[in-house]
């Protein structure tokens, strides 16, 4: 398959119009239309219904267009594996979401890389929907994540608890009650727990779906909100944060996914050197 048809067709997608992603692609519109023309061909079906007002996506178009996604992603990934060093034995292709970055796998790369040299670390950040769509295509050798789905030829193991707190850059806070209380969007579980616990509690006047943002947010213009432990301990102990009275944590479990069938040997030494440095996170060096 043609990939400068599969990256017009992202484009397209992300522009709105077959004007824009021209622009975009500095070529002429001409050319995106006959690209876009001769990928619905060997496809055998429309992807896009052309309006005035731009374009939108066919049901064939929302069912392609992961696969397109996945088809750059593959293409890429091949070019750096071409590039390697001659040393470089091995690539090891890691996905987590955002705040698991912040709060193990940041720490755990530094240390796989020290201890293993040759091999090469491919980092990915995501959501748990892009992360388990890139392992069940096979562009991630293990994935870390709150909720992972389950699905057939993969395996979930429990890595570690993180506990949410809630913290205020007062001691005085009156939590979710206060006008300038922030919700931070910790997932469907978080959203759950927090109504059965604060059942009075209707919307916050900011809401984020990022803790970092949140947190940076807090800290800068005041407030309160719930936020990792570890994350917040340093500003906690220098004064910047304090404990909302009697409000209740959160446990929010951390998972480690990646395919049941046998893994490489790269792979083993990796998921054993992740479980063991969560496990003195969790303050149980033992496991």
């Amino acid at each position: 398959m043609d990939m400068d048809q599969v990256r017009t067709f992202l484009e397209v997608v992300e522009a709105g119009s077959f004007i824009r992603a021209a622009d975009a692609l500095h070529v002429t519109q001409s050319t995106v239309s006959a690209r876009i023309k001769e990928l619905e061909l060997r496809l055998g079906q429309p992807l896009f219904v052309r309006r005035k007002s731009g374009v939108t996506l066919t049901t064939a178009g929302k069912r392609f267009q992961p696969h397109a996604a996945t088809l750059l992603h593959v293409l890429q990934q091949a070019r750096q594996d071409i590039a390697l060093p001659a040393e470089m034995r091995a690539v090891l292709n890691v996905g987590g979401q955002f705040s698991l970055w912040e709060r193990i796998l940041l720490d755990w790369v530094g240390r796989f890389r020290s201890d293993r040299p040759d091999v090469a670390v491919r980092a990915e950040v995501g959501t748990p929907e892009s992360l388990m769509r890139h392992l069940a295509d096979g562009l991630l050798d293990f994935a870390v994540m709150y909720a992972p789905e389950a699905r057939p030829g993969f395996k979930i193991e429990k890595l570690m608890d993180e506990h949410l707190v809630m913290v205020a850059t007062r001691p005085d806070h009156a939590g979710p009650g206060a006008p300038d209380y922030v919700f931070v969007d910790w997932g469907p579980d978080f959203d759950a727990w927090h109504s059965d616990h604060y059942p009075d509690y209707n919307a916050a006047r900011f809401h984020v779906s990022l803790g970092s943002l949140g947190l940076r947010y807090i800290l800068a213009h005041g407030g309160a909100g719930y936020f990792p432990a570890r994350v917040i301990a340093a500003d906690m102990k220098a004064g910047k944060l304090h404990p909302v009275a009697n409000a209740p944590q959160f446990l929010r479990p951390a998972h480690v996914i990646s395919p049941s069938e046998s893994a490489s040997e790269t792979t083993t030494i990796a998921l054993a050197s992740l479980r063991a440095i969560a496990a003195v996170e969790a303050g149980n060096p033992s496991r």
